[in-house]
């Protein structure tokens, strides 16, 4: 078995995505500096001006036209990427459905930061949430690890001709993309091995002009979102095999749920991002309790991985779902919704609650997330949800 070669260096979240972009050999990067992700952006210009990377960097006005941009390189036939995070998304936001309906496989690397108003420049996954309904494959990173193992992945999957959808990394505001940690990266001449140059799907041919995004009535729209509907739904098969082929190249297993205790959990927590690390720890000394507890957490987000996690949740007796953002009017928050709908024509599922949590980069301590456990044991016992909505590490 060949062993590839990497060493170990001390990144931040920020940097260990520019430098998997580096090592992916970008062709173009279109980006406008946001906190928390303007590291990335900052990081890849340098890499670009000393010569390491031979890229485009193109810095743009805005993020409207960072995305517009990235479309149009990548329809031209380059490798993109970009980033950006919370108000610079919702600028960006009509060219979010743009690149996925014209399927440019862009990867875009999202440091989840809270909308404004107030101003708040630290952690929410409204951004994320946000875009969750546009087309784009979403993962989730809990570390710079795994930033910079999904941003290689990221490119894998959305180049793959099958799939052909931009993909966004996300990694939390500040948590993730400035922690500074000692991350496992290959030496350069082995990306190759795993991510291979970009074979053009799309190519300016002066002989051959072609038309990206025409008018299309009710004649053929409909036919057209059908078609990306089907084409999101089957790039699932195609990730979990990326995710296991990284998994082989690298040693680190990477699949799209990850789970602790859930063999026997009658309780489980559900969450997204850099919490998960910290509700496995709180399950392990739970357990040393004898309470049998667990915790799921998704590296996939869209495609919605539904049939396992129905397979992993159905014989659990109550689930706390962890959102850290509100969907203002509705029956939860976003990842809630998003598990309870998956749930609901089981004949086998668990009782559900939502936790409201970590708003604005607020912490979600240890001893959040035992009274959260605690909750759901509690519930588990009564055999009913009490309190369908809790906002947790809130001044009531």
């Amino acid at each position: 078995m060949k062993v590839v070669k990497m060493k170990r260096i001390g990144l931040t979240g920020d940097s260990a995505v520019a430098f998997a972009a580096k090592q992916a050999n970008v062709d173009v990067i279109s980006a406008y500096p946001i906190t928390p992700q303007t590291i990335i952006v900052e990081v890849l210009s340098e890499f670009v001006h000393n010569g390491e990377l031979d890229a485009a960097f193109i810095p743009v006005e805005s993020e409207h036209s960072a995305l517009s941009a990235a479309v149009g390189a990548s329809l031209a036939g380059a490798r993109v990427f970009t980033a950006t995070a919370s108000q610079g998304l919702a600028l960006m936001y009509e060219i979010l459905y743009i690149a996925a309906s014209l399927r440019a496989p862009i990867v875009m690397a999202l440091g989840n930061r809270a909308f404004s108003a107030p101003i708040n420049i630290h952690c929410s996954h409204d951004d994320a949430y946000a875009a969750r309904d546009t087309g784009w494959i979403q993962l989730f990173s809990e570390n710079p690890q795994e930033a910079y193992d999904l941003t290689l992945q990221a490119f894998k999957i959305a180049e793959d001709k099958r799939v052909l959808l931009p993909t966004i990394v996300n990694l939390d505001g500040f948590i993730v993309t400035h922690c500074f940690e000692g991350l496992d990266v290959f030496e350069d001449d082995e990306v190759p091995n795993f991510l291979p140059p970009r074979e053009p799907v799309y190519q300016i041919d002066p002989d051959n002009p072609i038309t990206y995004g025409p008018l299309a009535f009710f004649d053929y729209y409909m036919e057209i979102k059908r078609q990306q509907a089907e084409a999101i739904k089957n790039s699932y098969p195609v990730i979990k095999e990326v995710l296991n082929e990284f998994s082989k190249f690298s040693g680190r297993t990477y699949t799209p749920i990850k789970t602790y205790g859930m063999e026997d959990a009658e309780v489980a927590i559900v969450v997204l991002g850099s919490t998960a690390g910290t509700a496995r720890y709180v399950a392990k000394e739970l357990r040393k309790e004898g309470k049998k507890v667990g915790v799921v957490s998704l590296v996939v987000y869209r495609p919605f991985p539904v049939d396992e996690l129905v397979d992993i949740l159905k014989s659990v007796k109550v689930a706390a779902v962890l959102d850290r953002s509100y969907s203002f009017g509705s029956p939860g928050g976003q990842l809630y919704m998003d598990i309870s709908a998956a749930l609901y024509n089981e004949s086998e599922r668990p009782l559900l609650f939502n936790v409201i949590y970590g708003l604005g980069g607020r912490d979600m301590t240890i001893s959040n997330l035992k009274s959260i456990f605690e909750k759901a044991l509690e519930y588990a016992e009564k055999g009913k949800i009490e309190k369908k909505e809790l906002w947790v590490g809130v001044r009531e």
